[in-house]
């Protein structure tokens, strides 16, 4: 809780902290590299561009890995972050947790 560190890009906090190269907000548990100034572009199937925030539908039923959950279509879920990897989306779910999609699978809301 420095002084010198920048409020949380997510939802605002000023009670984000320094660890390393990444500041951490405490509230959200948001993760972000000040150094990176490059934005990330990801479309949804329908090729609209989402960010951060975003609400997206499931267009189709999705089976989670490791667990006998089905995402049935239609399901919401709200952008946490954009992440450059093969499951672009770190979305909050309605009825289960935090999870990574893929892009192609989902559309803007």
């Amino acid at each position: 809780m420095s002084d010198t560190a920048p409020a949380c890009p997510n939802c605002e906090s000023e009670y984000s902290y320094k660890d390393r190269s990444l500041y951490i907000c405490p509230e959200c548990h948001y993760e972000w590299d000040p150094s990176e100034k490059e934005e990330l572009i990801v479309k949804d199937v329908n090729g609209n561009t989402l960010a951060v925030g975003d609400k997206v539908t499931l267009i189709k039923d999705l089976k989670v890995k490791g667990s006998s959950i089905v995402l049935k279509i239609g399901s919401k879920a709200t952008i946490r972050r954009l992440l450059d990897s093969d499951h672009e989306l770190d979305c909050k779910l309605d009825k289960v947790s935090d999870m990574l999609i893929r892009a192609c699978k989902v559309k803007k809301a």
